[in-house]
C-alpha cells in the first residue's frame, strides 16, 4: 500500500490552507518525515512546484490518479512539529496563507536562490558513498540527487554524519568586496584641500567624503552610487596615500573581533527581588503565566531578565530575548554575551545571509541556549524553552506590515503554552492593551517603581515654542536648550537629542506658485536628503535630482521646508560649533554594524551630542548623558490616529529616560507648541498611572481598543475604480453576518490614497464579539484569489498597528 503525504504546495495564484494528497515513491518512503520540503507536480501542465510535508498517512479520500512527489529537498525537517502547529495557528488568525507562515519561519539562506551542498561531518561513513565526496568532502545536492544517493544521505544526516550547507549562488564572484579605507585624521584633509588649492574639483570631493567615511570603512560600489566619484579618482586617492582600497570578504561572523568583558549577577533592590521571585516560581513550576514587568527608565529590567535567565539555563533549558530595534541589539548583545558567553545566539535584519544561517544553526543544533534578537527571531528553532521576554513590548516594531501580519507577542504566547514557560513581558510605558489585561488580572502585573542607582527621574521642563517665536529665535532650538547644550559641552557632559523624522526637509517647494515637489508614483510629497544631493520618496524608493528651477513656472524661488536630522545637525553646528554630533537615523545606519559603530563612539566620548529619530529614545544606557533635549514633541501628536497620545507619551517617556542614569542628575527639555496637551504634561510628571487612566476614557468614549476589537480590511489596483468597488462588495458580504453593535469605519481611500501607482481603499471593522467574522473574512480571502491574479490585492489586518 502506497504512504500518502499531504502537501501545502507554494501556488502563488492559488494559495489554500488545505493540503494537496501526493504518493511516497518507495525509494523515500522510510525517511521522509513532516516539516520536509518537497518538489511535486501540480496542476494539468505538470508544472514542479515547492511544498511542505504536514502529514502522512496511509490513506487519501481522493478519487482522481494520484500523483507522487517528485524530489526531497531536504535530508531533514526544516520545521519540527512545534512550528507546523504554530503555522496552522498564524494561518487562522492574521488572514495569510499557511505557506506563507511556514516560509516565514525559515532564515532566508534557506528560501530559494542558494545553492545545497553534502558536507561530511564524519569520515566513518559507507566507502561506497564516500567515494562519490571531492577532496573537500562536499557533494552538490544535484549531484547526490543525479546519483540516487538521497535516502542513504539522509540515514547518515539522521546519524549526524553528514550536515546540509546552503551557499550563496555566485558566491565566489560577490565573496570578496573591494573597500575603502580613510587613512587621513580631520587635520591632514583640510592640509590636504589647501594643498590643492582650486585644482581637482573631483579630489576635494573625495575629501570631503573623507571627512564625513571617518573611521570607517566603506565599498567602492557604495561610493560610486552614492557621489559622482569613479573608481579612476579613488585609485589616484590610494597613489596619493589618502585612501587604503582593499579587499575583504562579505560574510562575517558578527563577533569574531570582538572581547566580551564577563559579568557577574548585581545584587539586586528590595523591589527587583520582589519582581523575581513570582517569575522564577513560574520558571521552577513551568508555567505558562505572563508577567507584565512594568519598570521606570532605569529601574533594573535587563538585570531582572539576565537573573531570569540564569536560572532558567540551570535547570537545562533555554530562553528567548526579542528588542524591538537593531540600534538596542548592540547594548543588550554586551549584557547577555558579557554573561552568558558562547551560549548566545544573535538574530536581527543587521547580520549578513551568512552570519544569521550561522547563528540559526547554532540554535538549531542546541549550542546556542539564549537566543537574542528583534521580531522574527520568535521562530527561532529553540528547544525546551524555559522563558520568553519581550523588551519594551508597547513597540509597534513587533507587529509585521506585510503578510503573515502577526505580532511578535501573541507568537510569544502561543510558545509559551506549547513550553509550559512564562512570558515576561517588560517596559515603562506598557501598551494600553498590555496594561488593561494586568488590570483584568489576565497579566501578572510587577512593578518597579525607582531607579535601581535610588536616583530621582530627570527634571523635565516643557518649552512652548510659541513663546520662542515671540522673541524673535526662529531657530529650531529654544534659548534654554541652548543655554543648557553649551553648560553640559563645558563640563563634558553628554546630550541626546531627539527628532522624530529623518533626512533634511520634509520637502521643497516654490515660493513663487506654491509648487511641491511630488512622487510621480505616489500622492506624497518627495523629501530633500542632502548626503546624497536627492529627492527621495519614503514610500516607494522612487530618487530624482533636487530642481534648481520650479517645474511648474520655471521661477527660481525653490525653498526647503520642515525639519530633518541633518538640517537640525546644520543648524546645530551653525548654532553651537564647538558641539561634536553623531546623527543616527535610518540614513546613517544603513550599513551592517553601523549601529554598533555609531553607539560604541557615542560611548567612548568621541561626540558631545548624539542627535537622532525614535531608534535613540529606548533602551540605551550611557553614564554621561545629563541632558536630553526633544526637538519637536509635536510630530505624532497631528496624526489621525487613535494611538497618536499613546505613542507621544511612550516616546517622551523613554527618551527622558536616557538622562542621569548614572552618578550624575539628568535633565530633560521637551519643546512643543502644544504644552497643555495631556501626553505631554503627564509625561514631564512620568505620571504612567495617570495617563493609562486618561487615555482608557477616551477610548472607552471613542470605542477604541482595549474595549473593541479591530480588523483593518485594505484593497488595492492599479485602477482606482476596482480597488474601491471590491471594497464595496466586501462590504456587502460581511453586512448581514456582523451584529448591529458592531461598528463599520469605511470604505474610505487610505490616507495616502496611491502608492507605487496602485490606489488603496480601506475598512476598519470594531467589534467586541463576533463569532462568524473571522470564518467569512476567510472565505472572502480564498474567493478574490482569481482577482489577485489579475493584480487585485486583498489584505486583512486583525488588529493593526496603524489605521492612516
Amino acid at each position: 500500500m502506497v504512504s500518502i503525504a499531504k502537501v501545502i504546495v507554494d501556488v502563488p495564484t492559488m494559495q489554500t490552507n488545505r493540503p494537496y494528497d501526493y504518493g511516497i515513491p518507495e525509494a523515500f518512503e522510510s525517511q521522509l518525515k513532516r516539516g520536509m520540503r518537497v518538489e511535486v507536480p501540480f496542476g494539468k501542465g505538470g508544472r514542479k512546484v515547492q511544498g511542505f510535508v504536514v502529514e502522512i498517512q496511509h490513506s487519501t479520500d481522493y478519487e482522481g490518479t494520484l500523483k507522487f512527489i517528485d524530489n526531497v529537498m531536504d535530508l531533514t525537517p526544516v520545521l519540527n512539529e512545534e512550528m507546523l502547529s504554530l503555522g496552522t495557528y498564524m494561518a487562522a488568525t492574521t488572514f495569510a496563507f499557511q505557506i506563507t507562515c511556514l516560509q516565514t519561519m525559515l532564515p532566508s539562506v534557506m528560501k530559494a536562490k542558494y545553492e545545497k551542498k553534502i558536507r561530511l561531518v564524519s569520515e566513518s561513513i559507507d566507502p561506497d558513498i564516500q567515494k562519490f565526496f571531492k577532496d573537500n568532502l562536499e557533494i552538490s545536492w544535484e549531484e547526490a540527487e543525479e546519483k540516487e544517493l538521497l535516502v542513504p544521505l539522509m540515514k547518515l544526516k539522521q546519524q549526524q554524519l553528514v550536515e546540509v550547507i546552503y551557499v550563496v549562488k555566485n558566491q565566489a564572484r560577490t565573496k570578496k568586496k573591494r573597500m575603502v579605507k580613510n587613512l587621513l585624521t580631520f587635520t591632514e584633509i583640510k592640509e590636504a584641500h589647501d594643498s590643492l588649492g582650486k585644482r581637482g574639483p573631483k579630489q576635494h570631493q573625495l575629501l570631503d567624503f573623507l571627512e564625513t567615511l571617518g573611521e570607517e570603512t566603506t565599498s567602492v560600489e557604495e561610493i560610486t552610487q552614492l557621489t559622482e566619484l569613479t573608481s579612476a579618482v579613488l585609485r589616484e586617492g590610494a597613489n596619493k596615500k589618502w585612501i587604503e582600497i582593499f579587499e575583504t570578504e562579505v560574510y562575517r561572523d558578527p563577533f569574531k573581533d570582538k572581547e566580551f568583558a564577563q559579568t557577574e549577577a548585581f545584587t539586586l533592590t528590595s523591589s527587583q527581588a520582589v519582581a523575581l521571585a513570582p517569575i522564577l516560581k513560574a520558571v521552577t513550576e513551568d508555567r505558562n503565566e505572563t508577567f507584565l514587568l512594568k519598570g521606570v527608565t532605569g529601574s533594573g529590567k535587563t538585570e531582572v531578565y539576565l537573573q531570569t535567565i540564569a536560572e532558567t539555563l540551570k535547570r537545562g533549558k533555554s530562553a528567548l530575548m526579542l528588542v524591538p530595534e537593531i540600534a538596542l541589539t548592540p547594548q543588550m548583545v554586551n549584557h547577555f554575551k558579557g554573561r552568558f558567553g558562547e551560549a548566545v545566539a544573535v538574530l536581527h535584519s543587521g547580520l549578513s545571509v551568512g552570519e544569521k544561517y550561522d547563528e540559526w544553526r547554532k540554535i538549531e543544533r542546541g549550542e546556542a541556549k539564549v537566543v537574542v534578537g528583534a521580531r522574527s527571531s520568535i521562530f527561532a528553532p529553540v528547544e525546551n524553552i524555559g522563558v520568553i521576554i519581550i523588551d519594551e513590548e508597547h513597540e509597534a516594531t513587533y507587529k509585521q506590515d506585510e503578510s503573515p501580519r502577526y505580532h511578535a507577542r501573541d507568537i510569544a504566547l502561543w510558545r509559551s503554552e506549547y513550553h509550559h514557560c512564562p512570558v515576561i513581558l517588560g517596559s515603562a510605558t506598557p501598551s494600553l492593551e498590555s496594561r488593561a489585561r494586568a488590570q483584568k488580572k489576565v497579566y501578572t502585573l510587577l512593578e518597579l517603581t525607582e531607579r535601581a542607582n535610588k536616583k530621582a527621574l530627570p527634571e523635565v521642563e516643557v518649552v512652548d515654542m510659541r513663546e520662542e517665536v515671540k522673541k524673535q529665535n526662529r531657530s529650531s532650538f529654544s534659548l534654554v536648550l541652548q543655554e543648557k547644550i553649551r553648560e553640559r559641552i563645558a563640563k563634558k557632559e553628554q546630550i541626546v537629542l531627539l527628532l522624530n523624522r529623518r533626512g533634511y526637509s520634509s520637502f521643497v517647494m516654490c515660493r513663487d506658485c506654491g509648487f511641491v515637489l511630488p512622487c510621480p508614483n505616489c500622492d506624497i510629497s518627495l523629501t530633500l536628503h542632502m548626503d546624497t544631493k536627492t529627492m527621495k520618496c519614503h514610500y516607494c524608493g522612487h530618487e530624482e535630482g533636487i530642481p534648481h528651477t520650479c517645474p511648474s513656472c520655471k521661477g527660481h524661488k525653490i525653498r526647503y521646508y520642515g525639519t530633518g536630522t541633518q538640517k537640525i545637525e546644520e543648524e546645530l553646528l551653525t548654532l553651537i560649533p564647538e558641539a561634536s554630533v553623531i546623527r543616527m537615523d535610518v540614513d546613517t545606519t544603513r550599513k551592517k554594524g553601523a549601529h554598533e559603530k555609531l553607539l560604541t563612539a557615542f560611548g567612548n566620548g568621541e561626540a558631545d551630542i548624539l542627535l537622532g529619530t525614535q531608534m535613540i529614545a529606548k533602551g540605551l544606557d550611557f553614564p554621561n548623558i545629563t541632558l536630553v533635549g526633544v526637538i519637536n514633541a509635536d510630530t505624532a501628536l497631528g496624526l489621525p490616529d487613535f494611538r497618536a497620545s499613546e505613542r507621544t507619551f511612550q516616546l517622551l517617556t523613554q527618551v527622558s529616560g536616557r538622562a542621569g542614569r548614572a552618578e550624575l542628575t539628568g535633565e530633560v527639555i521637551v519643546q512643543t507648541y502644544n504644552p497643555e496637551h495631556y501626553a505631554i504634561q503627564l509625561a514631564k510628571e512620568h505620571d504612567y498611572d495617570h495617563f493609562y487612566q486618561h487615555e482608557m476614557l477616551l477610548r472607552h468614549r471613542g470605542g477604541y481598543p482595549p474595549y473593541y476589537f479591530t480588523i483593518l480590511i485594505t484593497t488595492s489596483h492599479e485602477e482606482e475604480l476596482k480597488a474601491a468597488k471590491k471594497m464595496q462588495d466586501i462590504i456587502q458580504v460581511i453586512k448581514p453576518v456582523i451584529k448591529p453593535e458592531t461598528i463599520l469605519l469605511g470604505p474610505t481611500p487610505k490616507a495616502v490614497a496611491r502608492v507605487n501607482n496602485r490606489y488603496y481603499y480601506q475598512t476598519i471593522i470594531k467589534y467586541k464579539n463576533e463569532p462568524q467574522l473571522f470564518t467569512i473574512l476567510h472565505e472572502i480571502l480564498n474567493q478574490s484569489q482569481r482577482e489577485m491574479a489579475k493584480g487585485l490585492q486583498v489584505s486583512i489586518d486583525s488588529e493593526p498597528m496603524h489605521f492612516i
